[in-house]
């Protein structure tokens, strides 16, 4: 009776182990397969979203700090000054692939008031954006150098009228020197406008716009932002054969030199916005 029992037992042979150990590795090797898949498609697009609003955050700022150049209150009693000029933008110096961004100074007024003395303080303030050598180490390197880009600053300092003669300090909780706002910065780019609507040139031999004649003629300024992602997002290094090329829209008459042309699987991704200059042009 114990023989016939044994003979019935049910089993499974050597092959019909191996074959189930084929058949799961197979679809676990599919599903491993599906999930790269999935989950490098998902890093792609986050990533974009993420330098894109990054880009977008900066952008934004430009514009409200745009939007308060040359404002100032009615009995505002500060010396006028060219160190008040409400614009100025210095254009970065490039050759052809490389060189440097835009810097821009925007300068406001404000205002305090002591209730108990019944005494008001006016103020002036300065806003810097300006880029510097991205310190990001470029990870495909082998010699972990720095990313080919550039990181943005920004600064906002008071001026200081007890110092002799008065100059802008950082002094103070509310002000701070070259804070880090943005990376992987490919250009960055200001062109002021004047209320003609004709894009404001600086003069032979100059890097800065507007000039202090015509320091309240700004009524618009055109701000280009060109930033990467911070990973690899193409296959390829280049789109059929062809390097990737962004079209910068500085108006000098070497914009062609900071045309960006990049054989690699990075993405670039470009804002461009308009700002208005509300407060300059009324009566100063």
């Amino acid at each position: 009776m114990t023989k016939k029992k044994l003979i019935n037992i049910a089993g499974f042979t050597l092959i019909e182990v191996l074959i189930a150990v084929v058949i799961t590795t197979l679809m676990m090797a599919a599903m491993f397969t599906s999930y790269s898949l999935v989950n490098s498609t998902y890093r792609q697009v986050t990533d974009r979203a993420k330098i894109s609003q990054a880009g977008r955050d900066t952008v934004g700022a430009m514009l409200r700090e745009i939007r308060m150049a040359g404002f100032k209150y009615i009995n505002d009693n500060i010396a006028a000054s060219t160190e008040h000029n409400p614009i100025k933008i210095t254009q970065g110096a490039w050759t052809t692939g490389s060189g440097e961004c835009d810097k821009i100074e925007i300068v406001y007024g404000g205002h305090t008031y002591d209730s108990g003395t019944s005494t008001s303080t006016y103020e002036r303030y300065k806003i810097t954006y300006e880029c510097a050598p991205s310190q990001k180490i470029d990870e495909t390197t082998t010699n972990k150098a720095a990313i080919d880009g550039f990181a943005i600053y920004k600064s906002k300092e008071k001026w200081d009228t007890a110092a002799t003669p008065p100059v802008w300090s950082v002094a103070g909780d509310e002000n701070y020197k070259k804070e880090l706002i943005l990376d992987y910065v490919q250009d960055l780019v200001f062109i002021p406008y004047d209320e003609n609507g004709k894009i404001m040139e600086p003069p032979g031999g100059s890097q800065i716009v507007p000039t202090d004649a015509k320091a309240y003629d700004v009524r618009t300024i055109d701000i280009g932002l060109v930033i990467r992602s911070t990973k690899a997002f193409f296959k390829q290094d280049t789109a059929g054969g062809i390097a990737r090329k962004i079209i910068s829209i500085a108006s000098t008459g070497t914009s062609s030199d900071r045309y960006i042309e990049k054989a690699d699987k990075y993405l670039r991704d470009t804002i461009s916005v308009t700002a208005h200059a509300r407060n300059i042009g009324l009566d100063q």
